[in-house]
């Protein structure tokens, strides 16, 4: 996503792609896109920068939004026939001709999910899909879809700070055989430890999250140098130690960090070669209580699309 959007200017098309060039040589092989990203611009890059390695990698995409002539999203649709033509246009901009894993990315409640569900199972048989996934679902939308058509993936945020899926919805994934795919998983960039202040581009999505206002952020700020500490402690980078903390959530468990740069890159791919005890997975704990975290996730609008 912020190879072509919501964190302020995008990378130029050559560093982005070297970024996903140097995750398949680091043994990446998911990426994750979306129609709205750009919109639509990241699908284009994710493609032609992965083309020469499309049987390698597995690409998952998005659909859900309605998206305005001037690229502005108004809304949810996931009318089965819009679902049909945003397949038909993203597999268009990603050059492929089968989308790995194709998630519904908000609900929409103006169309029962079976019927989301019952289109992209035809979509599946029809071969221009693999997997359907959801993303920011809740516990029963995610069981009425399934009996539909199976599930293989939800993408929702979850994080050292962001922990409301372990409620209800990781345990429904769990007994229903449903992978999880945790988004933001280093809390937009501020569980790294990198962002000490307010001061974002205007087209910063984070300039407009109440976890980044001033306020918030000065409170959050001690919870992350608490997490540097043990970072500094066990010879890693708070980034590492916050993505190895969900990697050893269970073997269902496949975050997704996003960067724009090959030295951040190469750090997340080490958080996978850490080992933690319990010992220390509780201290990791500890030190980002959730219930110490300040300020929402999202603003209310945003929140509103959120487990339906």
């Amino acid at each position: 996503m912020g190879m072509s959007w919501a964190y302020g200017p995008p990378p130029d098309e050559a560093q982005a792609h070297r970024v996903l060039h140097r995750a398949v040589e680091l043994g990446v092989d998911f990426f994750d896109t979306a129609e709205v990203y750009g919109p639509f611009t990241n699908e284009v890059l994710v493609g032609a920068g992965l083309r020469s390695v499309r049987d390698r990698v597995a690409i998952a995409t998005k659909f859900g939004f309605d998206i305005a002539a001037g690229g502005a999203p108004r809304g949810v649709n996931s009318r089965p026939e819009h679902i049909v033509e945003v397949v038909e246009a993203s597999l268009q901009r990603l050059g492929i001709e089968t989308i790995d894993l194709l998630y519904q990315h908000r609900v929409d409640p103006n169309v029962p999910i079976e019927d989301v569900a019952g289109t992209v199972g035809e979509l599946v048989r029809a071969g221009k899909v693999k997997f359907f996934g959801l993303s920011e679902a809740g516990a029963q939308t995610i069981r009425r879809a399934h009996a539909v058509h199976p599930v293989t993936a939800l993408q929702s945020e979850y994080s050292l700070w962001t922990r409301g899926a372990e409620q209800e919805v990781l345990p429904v994934c769990r007994e229903l055989g449903i992978g999880f795919v945790p988004f933001s998983p280093l809390g937009r960039g501020f569980l790294t430890g990198a962002v000490r202040q307010a001061d974002f581009h205007k087209s910063d999505v984070r300039s407009r999250n109440p976890r980044f206002q001033d306020a918030a952020m000065r409170e959050n700020l001690g919870l992350v140098e608490t997490l540097t500490a043990l970072a500094r402690e066990k010879g890693c980078t708070a980034a590492q130690l916050a993505l190895a903390w969900l990697l050893h959530r269970g073997e269902d468990i496949v975050p997704i960090p996003g960067t724009t740069k090959v030295k951040r890159l190469e750090e997340n791919v080490g958080a996978a070669d850490l080992t933690l005890s319990p010992d220390e997975l509780a201290q990791i704990e500890a030190a980002v209580p959730e219930s110490e975290v300040e300020g929402a996730r999202y603003d209310e609008a945003a929140m509103a699309m959120v487990g339906l």
